[in-house]
């Protein structure tokens, strides 16, 4: 009855297979040929076939040789493959890289990071979608992502999450708009402007509608909108006033003019990562480059 074949065993075997003597298999396995001749001849004891003839001094695979040898190249090849993959992702990690973010920061800080990434992981295979925090949420949630930067606290006991950086809103406006001439924009000045604020339900547009609530000011219009370059871009073409995070606003220097808002209305960055996996290499490596890009 045949017995299991050892890992050496079949090593040895496919060995003398690949390179047609014992002394060339020892040299493959830097091993000796004696060694090889003993594990040539349990591999024939535990299968019972006979796998080699002499044939003018050497020996000749048989059939059943041949046979047992396509069906161990199959195993081998499987294994150089695991192996080829581990070398991949051991010099760049998983080898793709799934990050999303909310617009404004993947129109700021995102390029900064991914210029930096690119240099270090040339071959790396990058997804990035800018959404809505709703679907960086739901994303994490459904494993769609490797890590999430957002401008809004995620607010979820699924996710890894902590505050990266934070900042201040700043005010926006045409170079020729009425207060360009102010160092700072304070809340009394926004008293009958018009006004280019983000959805009712952002949080930084909900902080600053209790603060015009609470002081009574009232801008002469209003003009909301779900992205914060819209308001850049609206500030820059017409008479409106617009709060906005410091990151994007940067992106539209050319374009607008800037000012401390006052009172400062904090503004927060989150990193998320799922927290059904930890994070690979690649997320990690991103996030310190996120880190060094404010």
């Amino acid at each position: 009855m045949s017995r299991p074949l050892s890992f050496r065993q079949i090593a040895a075997f496919r060995a003398v297979m690949l390179t047609g003597t014992t002394t060339s298999a020892a040299r493959m396995l830097h091993t000796t040929q004696p060694s090889v001749s003993r594990l040539l001849g349990q591999v024939q004891a535990a299968t019972g076939l006979r796998l080699f003839d002499m044939h003018h001094g050497r020996l000749r695979p048989t059939t059943e040789a041949h046979e047992l040898f396509d069906t161990i190249q199959r195993h081998f090849l499987g294994l150089e493959s695991i192996e080829t993959r581990v070398e991949a992702m051991r010099r760049s990690g998983s080898g793709i890289l799934r990050i999303a973010c909310t617009p404004a920061l993947g129109l700021s800080v995102v390029p900064r990071a991914m210029s930096l990434f690119s240099v270090k992981y040339p071959d790396v295979q990058v997804n990035l979608q800018t959404l809505g925090s709703h679907y960086l949420r739901e994303g994490l949630l459904h494993g769609l992502f490797d890590l999430v930067l957002s401008t809004v606290d995620l607010d979820s006991q699924s996710f890894q999450s902590e505050c990266i950086h934070q900042s201040s809103a700043v005010c926006v406006m045409h170079p020729e708009h009425k207060l360009v001439g102010k160092k700072a924009i304070k809340l009394k000045d926004l008293e009958g402007v018009q006004l280019l604020t983000l959805d009712t339900d952002d949080d930084l547009a909900i902080s600053l509608r209790n603060l015009m609530t609470k002081n009574d000011i009232k801008p002469a219009s209003q003009f909301e909108t779900t992205y914060s370059a819209t308001i850049c871009a609206l500030a820059a073409q017409s008479r409106g006033i617009g709060i906005v995070n410091e990151y994007i606003a940067g992106v539209f220097a050319d374009q607008v003019v800037i000012r401390p808002f006052l009172p400062k209305l904090k503004l927060e960055t989150f990193l998320a990562y799922p927290s059904q996996r930890a994070p690979s290499q690649l997320a990690e490596s991103f996030a310190a480059m996120i880190k060094k890009s404010f």
